[in-house]
């Protein structure tokens, strides 16, 4: 029984670390387009006692900034250049995609967790 609570406990800590994480991909996409936008990162650690995940700090993405040239854009400066973002729209697809699919994983086995303990519950009511 604690190991099915332990599982529940275990996908349900991975299902809210992607969450983050997926949270932080929509933001970059949302920003792509936004001057001086630094793409932001998530990274993940785990528990070494109970091996649940967790969505560590969020740092920025150091990679430099594109200079865009256009003499139009406010921000622009003598030369007509600015500072783009580094966000990249395939690799941020991605990222959202990986997290996608690890959050419907951990949802699966959740599920299957939960189900398995409604079955026991349901063994010892009898």
């Amino acid at each position: 029984m604690t190991d099915l609570l332990r599982a529940l406990s275990l996908s349900a800590s991975g299902m809210e670390a992607q969450a983050k994480r997926l949270r932080h991909v929509s933001e970059n996409i949302a920003n792509a387009d936004t001057p001086g936008y630094q793409r932001k990162l998530v990274s993940f650690q785990s528990e070494m006692e109970t091996g649940a995940v967790s969505a560590g700090r969020v740092r920025l993405d150091k990679t430099p900034l594109p200079k865009l040239f256009d003499p139009s854009h406010p921000l622009a400066d003598t030369t007509g250049h600015y500072d783009g973002s580094n966000v990249d729209l395939v690799i941020e697809i991605a990222d959202a995609r990986e997290a996608q699919r690890s959050y419907e994983a951990n949802l699966r086995l959740f599920d299957q967790a939960r189900q398995m303990t409604q079955s026991l519950f349901d063994l010892i009511r009898r």
